[in-house]
């Protein structure tokens, strides 16, 4: 039997853990990251060089390279940051190396292509848009005054560390050229998975792309989404129906068939199924969080729930 091909959507530690599930079951895996990073080490490189900020970009290469003596090193190497206090203080290995890339072929999908052949990874990372992007949200209760007055907010740092609640995010520039290797990739798959992760800022920007979600419309793949663990930051007391409602308002069209929960956040919220069956799914309720009861994914029980969702 053929391995599937699988395209994963996403950015930052949430994407990672899927990944890291993923690649243990096969190599046919494409990784479609944000580009609207503009904190830390990318926010700078962004700003100075004009090139994609390449956080998440790393951190989904990284995931993917082995798991034996080279693959933990290089991911290791790539993840190290210098220290001290001077101009390349914060800054990640890993990003200047794929920064300096950039600077050698205008194409980012060359750079990350050759980073990957070095790591010997598992699979493709590829940008969602050609260009860096900017999110906007509309956010409520920022004001303690006017709890109820609609503020805007601007750029990934600030929205995913916002005490308001978001209602909706939007992409600057509004319709931003979706990278032409992810659209293909999407349209050849046989699964696409959302999440988990940051939901406003790093699994939504994705059906922001109108080329990104034409594809997704159109693909044959069944679709999967991987609920978090927890309510947090840009999520915080949400249910998990409301991060189902999330997505259903910025892509109205999206169906899924599988949505993965863990029990500990699941059974918290009675109208999970309902909504879930609503977009077309299945509710799968199983254990996919470590068992130290912190808020991360264990890659081998979410491969062997993944195992399960794909018949493997």
């Amino acid at each position: 039997m053929a391995l599937p091909k699988v395209v994963a959507f996403g950015g930052g530690h949430g994407l990672s853990a899927t990944l890291m599930a993923l690649k243990r079951l096969t190599d046919r895996l494409t990784a479609v990251v944000t580009v609207a990073d503009d904190g830390g080490s990318s926010g700078r490189l962004r700003q100075e060089l004009g090139c994609l900020p390449p956080g998440d970009l790393r951190m989904a290469l990284a995931a993917l390279t082995g798991d034996d003596s080279d693959g933990r090193l290089w991911a290791d190497v790539l993840q190290s940051r210098f220290l001290g206090t001077g101009t390349l203080a914060g800054h990640a290995i890993g990003n200047l190396l794929i920064a300096g890339l950039w600077q050698r072929d205008p194409d980012p999908v060359v750079g990350l292509d050759q980073v990957a052949r070095l790591l010997n990874a598992r699979g493709r990372v590829l940008p969602m848009s050609s260009i860096p992007l900017v999110i906007s949200a509309d956010v409520v209760g920022i004001d303690a005054e006017n709890p109820n007055e609609v503020c805007r907010l601007e750029g990934q740092a600030r929205i995913a560390k916002t005490e308001g609640d978001v209602l909706t995010v939007r992409l600057e520039p509004e319709n931003p050229p979706a990278c032409p290797e992810a659209v293909e990739s999407i349209m050849e798959a046989d699964y696409l998975v959302f999440g988990p992760g940051s939901w406003f800022t790093s699994v939504v920007p994705h059906l922001l792309v109108p080329d990104l979600v034409a594809a997704i419309l159109a693909s044959p793949a069944k679709r999967i989404c991987l609920l978090n663990l927890l309510p947090a930051e840009e999520t915080s007391g949400f249910t998990p129906s409301r991060h189902m409602e999330v997505l259903a308002e910025h892509c109205p069209r999206l169906t899924l068939d599988t949505v993965v929960a863990d029990p500990r956040f699941a059974q918290q919220d009675p109208h999970l199924e309902r909504m879930v069956e609503s977009m077309r799914g299945q509710l799968m309720v199983t254990e996919v969080g470590m068992r130290d009861g912190s808020a991360r994914h264990d890659p081998f029980l979410l491969a062997a729930t993944l195992a399960v969702v794909m018949g493997l």
